[in-house]
């Protein structure tokens, strides 16, 4: 009997965990889709068959896995799968899930640069018109249907960033984008390639052009510091400010920093006076939010560990209201006197900020997600609002019923500190998840309308930074979305 023959037959009573002695000998061949008997009946004895790869491919969901291997469907043969990490071979399952998901976002690349998208099944312009001239569609549902049109039609365009510094707009990595009120400027949060981060203002004034230019306006302010969070602030007027939440470094506590946009050269010419920067000693903040409500006027809040602290900028006075758990997510409201926290626990609740924080009944109304609440927006009427949280979870409430009423789902998030962008003037939700994928959502009934994908490889260090508005560059602009990744600065603009 020859030796390749007896090391192809089977002995009896071998379970399925030791290596198949016919698939050692043929590991360096093709292997077919059909396994043999007797190896499938060892499977079944044991029944330790479990899936080993994160495909989903429809060429690999007809052969039998084999525990510690993966079938690779274009060279249709096993490979042997490590559980980490291995120089030798680095055929492992975070190898094959990287590809997988690169695969999957050039396809979803080369169907975006394709003319014709569509939201939804019947979905064109000739048919909203005509239902409109015979008064099916009232004036606010067409225009909230023009837009989700629009929005599946939006084509990315490169921006051109200029700067009195090129150099280092080819080095420094766009880490933050933020919108103001009248979308004519962004604030950027860049890091430096040396280290540390770098401040800048970006004038979107010539986004309108054939070919998009616009100017990066920086200043000499420079921290080594992580941002925690950012949002504008109006204290001389509005949108004079950026309030910053810096984390504390060594010897150096954390602090909260108005730092005025008049600092940045050239970002708002002939409307600003030259103003005086303002730091406040606030270890350990994680988010911030500046109000717009007169009965808080002046003031801003940060959120603490287990505690929220509302500071009035001109008077200095503070006051502090304790909570059982990181506050990672606020926002103001502007017609009643209530603040709005998110926390890590996941429980939203507000603070009615006529009382004192010694007293009892200050929190006005109370939500609960499953997960750490990372995100929130507080709809125009200030009767829902729309959180965000850590499973990848976003939520309407009613906050009259204390109900949520909507949900919208393909949002990814595990563990990262992610925004929530919601535009009720167009309608939609926009989102950027952990897996560097760009969702807008309709908000009136939670469709997914489109999916972008990032111009680069999915990396947790490159999750894009995203900005929409209905008029970028100011109230002439036209509408569309900015996208900043890695160096670059895109726009997708309604075509």
């Amino acid at each position: 009997m020859s030796k390749s023959s007896w090391q192809s037959r089977r002995r009896p009573g071998r379970r399925g965990r030791q290596q198949n002695p016919w698939l050692r000998q043929h590991s360096g061949q093709r292997y077919a889709t059909e396994v043999p008997q007797d190896l499938q009946d060892s499977d079944c004895e044991d029944g330790e068959v479990a899936s080993t790869s994160a495909s989903s491919s429809t060429g690999a969901s007809s052969v039998p896995d084999l525990p510690g291997y993966y079938f690779d469907p274009e060279k249709k043969r096993y490979f042997r799968l490590l559980p980490g990490h291995n120089n030798c071979n680095p055929l492992t399952k975070e190898s094959i899930r990287q590809k997988e998901m690169e695969s999957k976002r050039l396809k979803l690349l080369e169907e975006d640069e394709q003319k014709k998208k569509v939201a939804r099944m019947g979905f064109n312009a000739s048919s909203f018109l005509q239902k409109s001239r015979l008064g099916f569609l009232s004036v606010t549902s067409y225009c909230r249907l023009a837009h989700e049109l629009r929005v599946s039609c939006m084509e990315r365009k490169k921006v051109q960033v200029q700067s009195s510094d090129p150099s280092a707009l080819a080095s420094d990595r766009f880490n933050l984008i933020l919108a103001d009120t009248n979308s004519d400027r962004l604030f950027t949060v860049n890091d430096v390639k040396v280290g540390g981060s770098k401040y800048g203002i970006i004038s979107l004034q010539g986004l309108n052009t054939p070919t998009p230019k616009v100017n990066m306006h920086e200043n000499l302010y420079f921290t080594n510091r992580k941002v925690n969070s950012v949002c504008w602030a109006s204290l001389n007027h509005l949108d004079s400010h950026i309030l910053l939440c810096l984390m504390g470094l060594a010897e150096t506590p954390g602090c909260a920093t108005l730092l005025p946009a008049s600092l940045f050269v050239g970002s708002h010419p002939g409307t600003d006076r030259p103003g005086m920067l303002c730091s406040f000693r606030i270890p350990g903040a994680w988010s911030c939010a500046w109000s717009l409500n007169i009965q808080a006027n002046n003031c801003f809040s940060t959120g603490l560990s287990r505690r929220v602290l509302l500071t009035n900028v001109v008077t200095g006075h503070r006051q502090t209201y304790g909570t059982n758990s990181d506050v990672l997510a606020q926002q103001f409201a502007v017609m009643t006197p209530l603040l709005f926290n998110g926390c890590r626990s996941g429980e939203i609740f507000a603070i009615d900020l006529r009382s004192r924080s010694q007293g009892k009944g200050w929190k006005a109304t109370r939500l609960f997600h499953d997960s750490a609440v990372t995100s929130m927006q507080i709809l125009q009427e200030e009767q829902c609002l729309m959180a965000s949280d850590m499973a990848g979870k976003i939520k309407l409430w009613d906050l009259r019923t204390t109900k949520c009423i909507r949900q919208y789902e393909g949002h990814v998030n595990e563990y990262a500190y992610l925004p929530l962008h919601v535009h009720e003037e167009e309608g939609i939700v926009v989102a950027v998840g952990q897996d560097c994928y760009t969702r807008i959502w309709s908000l009136h009934d939670a469709h997914l309308l489109r999916t972008i994908p990032s111009p680069y490889p999915t990396s947790k260090a490159d999750i894009p930074s995203v900005a929409f508005s209905s008029r970028l560059g100011g109230s002439r602009g036209a509408p569309g979305l900015l996208m900043a990744v890695r160096q670059d600065l895109y726009c997708f603009s309604y075509s």
